[in-house]
């Protein structure tokens, strides 16, 4: 009787294991888009006039804001972010 329950407690050991590994290699092979203009309105646009101020955006939009602003309006379009360089991701360990 021992020796069954050491020999499927190992065999659980390793399809666990397997698994792991498995979902690991899956999640490290997705990349994720970055979000559309309709999203980061419903997400950063606080007072809802359908347009991005450099007060409302924030993380890489809010550094490189005067960049992607390329017609110096004090907002950003859907054309303006579509242009825009993508950020890099990051980097790996």
């Amino acid at each position: 009787m021992k020796r069954i329950t050491l020999k499927t407690g190992l065999l659980f050991a390793m399809l666990v294991a397997f698994g792991t590994v498995a979902v690991n290699a899956q999640s490290k092979g997705e990349k994720k888009e970055p979000p559309t203009f309709t999203e980061l309105l419903k997400q950063m646009d606080k007072d809802e006039d359908g347009q991005l101020s450099k007060d409302e955006v924030k993380g890489p939009l809010k550094d490189d804001f005067d960049k992607i602003d390329t017609d110096e309006d004090g907002f950003l379009t859907e054309e303006e972010l579509e242009k825009a360089p993508k950020p890099k991701g990051r980097p790996r360990n």
